[in-house]
């Protein structure tokens, strides 16, 4: 593997499989290094062993920014055989005394089941975000550095409007828009998926953005066969314009890559420090080195016997449950977490695929996927917290546990080493932190290497399954490395006559 290629991408997760695909697309011969076994990164759909036939999504599961994606909306997830399922419920959240809040794919319907003023808070809240969620994309999901293109000049009203939204939930002002505990929980429970102390500047954006897809066009949807078809169609489209994966090979110093022209890192800044260490400025170190990560997550895949049996039966329409209770249980939650302490009540979110997807399941058995927050580098089996925690939900969850694993907050880095410490955001995500991710330099995926650049989730616009940390990152090594000013087209082929 020594002969000289144009690009190398080290990590093939979603970033770096969208950075691949473009630079291959634009005619350059691009290798994809990855330490793993397998693809994919934080989107792959593996056997864990755990039943016969049952796959298990290991990080990601549910994917409302895949379909809002523009990188993805280019690619045409789609058109390429990918079958985003949507559930009609997006979101729920089982409160005490078996009562819930049901987030519908329909806002109405969410604030008629909410009913009276908060009913209508909630509409007002989210329903413009919602019919306008491609201004609230780019403003969002942007490199943070420029005015994105989808807010001018109608979009700035949005813009305004969304600031002052997150200046409302991500302060102690967030009570005063509900006085009931359904919706204010409902949307704690997306703010959480920042896993930052509530209320937070930075689990408002989140609440705000996720919240308003999950009542758009896509919602939140499931892919059929799991989070590995999104990957599948990247690495189809990679290898069919000349691209080369290479499983197996981690990255640990610059004798472990190949000669290239540009390098593009789907990793943590600190792996950039490691691999090219006294080659990168000192100023550029510095800031990196800075760099801080976040509160983590322990994951506990299940195998169960059937559905859970949510006390409130819609939840078990939901693709996604956040596991809490109402808000101030969540917020104590996550206040503990912060101070690096477990919840006694850990925060818990769960999936389950066959709601949507009944391909999952397997021998009448299912897949469980499930996260809970828990402090940095925890080495705690938390697969008794989340039991009793979703069991106090769902009288009887124990009875159709068929088989389960945890991976500990310390263990996550061992199947992808950007979850330092567990932190699968890949950096805190706090205000400053989204804006300044890596750090404050003009271009964020700019390392101060000459041809070397970050495209992972530490860069603009963050976590996700969205593609846009590589995909921004690839445009830019064409323009500056190749001197390639026109954009490859990410269009799949035309289907045969």
């Amino acid at each position: 593997m020594s002969e000289t290629v144009d690009a190398v991408v080290v990590g093939s997760g979603p970033n770096g499989l969208a950075a691949a695909v473009t630079l291959a697309r634009a005619g350059l011969t691009v290798r994809v290094l990855e330490a793993q076994p397998t693809v994919g990164g934080g989107a792959r759909t593996l056997d864990l062993g755990l039943a016969d036939g049952i796959e298990h999504d290991i990080c990601s599961a549910v994917h409302p920014l895949a379909w809002a994606s523009p990188f993805f909306e280019a690619f045409d997830l789609r058109a390429r055989g990918v079958d985003l399922l949507v559930p009609e419920i997006s979101f729920a959240q089982p409160l005490d005394e078996g009562r819930a809040g049901i987030a519908y794919h329909s806002v109405e319907r969410t604030a008629e089941r909410i009913g009276g003023p908060d009913g209508a808070a909630w509409s007002a809240l989210l329903g413009p975000f919602s019919r306008s969620w491609r201004e609230v994309v780019a403003l969002a999901l942007g490199d943070k550095r420029s005015i994105p293109s989808g807010l001018v000049p109608g979009g700035l009203t949005t813009a305004a409007r969304f600031g002052a939204a997150v200046l409302e939930q991500g302060t102690r002002a967030w009570n005063r828009r509900f006085a009931g505990d359904e919706a204010a929980a409902l949307l704690t429970g997306v703010a959480a998926h920042a896993i930052t102390p509530l209320p937070s500047l930075g689990g408002a954006g989140t609440a705000l953005l996720l919240g308003s897809l999950a009542h758009a066009e896509g919602g939140w949807p499931i892919p059929r066969g799991g989070s590995g078809a999104i990957v599948a169609a990247l690495v189809a489209d990679l290898l069919a314009h000349g691209g080369e994966v290479v499983t197996d090979h981690p990255v640990r110093t610059r004798r472990d890559l190949p000669p290239a022209r540009a390098y593009l890192f789907d990793t943590t800044p600190r792996a950039v420090l490691e691999v090219f260490g006294e080659r990168v400025p000192t100023k550029a170190a510095q800031a990196l080195a800075r760099f801080r990560y976040g509160n983590a997550a322990a994951k506990v895949d299940f195998v169960l016997s059937g559905p859970v049996p949510w006390a409130e039966p819609e939840v078990g329409r939901a693709g996604t449950v956040h596991v809490g209770g109402s808000r101030a249980q969540m917020a104590a939650a996550e206040a503990a977490v912060a101070a690096g302490r477990h919840a006694g009540r850990p925060l818990v979110l769960v999936s389950d695929p066959t709601v949507v997807d009944p391909s999952r399941g397997s021998g009448g058995l299912r897949p469980l996927w499930s996260y809970a927050h828990v402090p940095a580098g925890s080495t705690v089996d938390v697969t008794e917290a989340v039991t009793a925690q979703i069991e106090r939900f769902a009288p009887g969850f124990r009875d159709v546990v068929v088989s389960s694993r945890c991976v500990p907050a310390a263990h996550m880095s061992e199947h992808n080493a950007n979850y330092v410490g567990g932190d699968i955001a890949a950096g805190a995500v706090t205000m400053w932190q989204m804006v300044a991710r890596p750090s404050l330099r003009r271009d964020p995926y700019d390392t101060g290497v000459d041809g070397v650049y970050l495209c992972s989730a530490s860069t603009p616009p963050g976590p996700g399954v969205h593609g846009l940390g590589g995909w921004n990152a690839a445009r830019r090594v064409l323009r500056r490395e190749f001197d390639l000013r026109s954009e490859p087209s990410l269009a799949p082929p035309p289907p045969p006559r």
